[in-house]
């Protein structure tokens, strides 16, 4: 995403990256932190499956604003402008409850728009520059999916760089709360399990190695009978392996599962392994409540891979939500955030989220911005009635009390 920076001064020296690698975004509770990180999933949600997932004529599942009626009705859209092998794109949709209303791509390579294709409703418009190909996807559109979807998966080459560019992004979000053990299949091959090991080692976890274990033959034959039984395949799946972690104990060395982790372990484990492949590739990686079970040590140093050039070499992004206002302070003297890295975001008197840099407030480079937010100079922090606060938790105490004497 093209995070423009707005302090030059404050950037590492011949940065090898053009946008801000990092992106963090504060306010109060319910202020709408995560709905602006569930708006990119659902762009990114409906390139990658409307294809396969929307019927024809099944009309479009979307979330238009729930408190103002009058909104139900209106179009809901989404655009994002992203710069990809140092070419700028801008793609965007807009659609209702029945079709996809507009779409449209258009790439700079030389800083001029180029068209790459326009849609509104049925009638669709092509670059010079456009493969004469790209029709032939356009009558295999239904009008309740995106075109972009269908164009790949028709060897479009030219919407490639865009689709790989959402397909690519990592995510770690309130939707994606199940965890599921390591298996062969899902570890990426540039991720060592050494290297993972160490990180969780320097956070002081207690943990000083880990293996991979092949499941028991009885857990082998179980599944692989019952798979048997659901699919009447005759080709049986590979072993699957599990993880262990392995602590120093009084006699010796113990080695526990993933699941017998701290909560804290495991929150940096899930952590941990989108980020390494999201700084191996250079692509995006988007967290939602990143502080959740970390010590603000922890999530600091997660920051500071995606910050440091010698980390981030292809420039890999980081977007979070978080309620730590430590983050927006120093950690050991050291600041953990730029003034260009924060976001906020605030609800106005009909609910409605507004987005909205600190750079807004042209803050000073050395000024104490955790102090000034929990000031509420900043904005987005809640308020809290006082008297209202102490009377519902004084009549929940009461009614505890009628309830242990009755």
């Amino acid at each position: 995403m093209l995070l423009t920076p707005a302090y030059a001064a404050d950037a590492p020296p011949d940065p090898p990256w053009e946008g801000l690698t990092v992106a963090g975004i504060f306010g109060a509770n319910a202020s709408g932190k995560s709905n602006v990180i569930d708006a990119l999933e659902y762009m990114t949600s409906m390139v990658r499956r409307s294809f396969r997932e929307s019927e024809p004529g099944g009309g479009i599942e979307r979330y238009p604003f729930a408190l103002d009626p009058a909104m139900a009705d209106e179009p809901s859209s989404f655009v994002v402008d992203v710069l990809i092998d140092n070419v700028r794109y801008t793609y965007g949709f807009a659609l209702d409850d029945v079709r996809i209303l507009e779409e449209w791509m258009f790439s700079y390579p030389k800083k001029r728009r180029r068209i790459i294709f326009q849609r509104r409703g049925d009638e669709y418009t092509y670059g010079d520059h456009s493969p004469e190909a790209m029709r032939q996807a356009e009558q295999l559109t239904e009008p309740n999916v995106l075109f972009l979807s269908v164009g790949v998966r028709s060897k479009q080459r030219v919407l490639l760089p865009v689709y790989s560019w959402f397909q690519d992004i990592e995510w770690r979000t309130s939707r994606d709360i199940e965890f599921r053990f390591l298996s062969r299949e899902r570890w990426s091959p540039e991720i060592s399990l050494d290297r993972l090991t160490d990180l969780l080692r320097a956070a002081d976890t207690g943990i000083e190695g880990a293996v991979l274990v092949d499941e028991s033959e009885a857990e082998y034959s179980a599944r692989v009978g019952s798979q048997r039984r659901r699919t009447m395949e005759g080709a049986d799946p590979p072993r699957r392996k599990r993880l262990y972690f392995q602590h120093r104990g009084a006699d010796g060395t113990a080695a526990l599962s993933l699941k017998e982790q701290s909560t804290g372990t495991q929150s940096l484990y899930r952590l941990a392994r989108p980020a390494f492949v999201a700084l191996d590739r250079g692509t995006p990686f988007v967290v939602d409540e990143i502080d959740s079970s970390l010590h603000p040590f922890l999530t600091a140093q997660l920051i500071r891979l995606f910050r440091d050039p010698a980390t981030n070499p292809r420039g890999a992004q980081l977007v979070f939500t978080s309620h730590d206002v430590s983050l927006l302070g120093r950690i050991q003297g050291e600041e953990i955030l730029r003034r260009d890295h924060i976001w906020f975001t605030e609800k106005d008197d009909c609910g409605a989220t507004e987005l909205f840099p600190v750079s807004e407030f042209k803050p000073r480079r050395d000024e104490n911005r955790e102090r000034r937010y929990l000031a509420g100079r900043y904005g987005a922090v809640p308020v809290v009635n006082d008297e209202l606060f102490v009377a519902a938790l004084a009549s929940r105490e009461d009614s505890g009390d009628v309830a242990e004497n009755s």
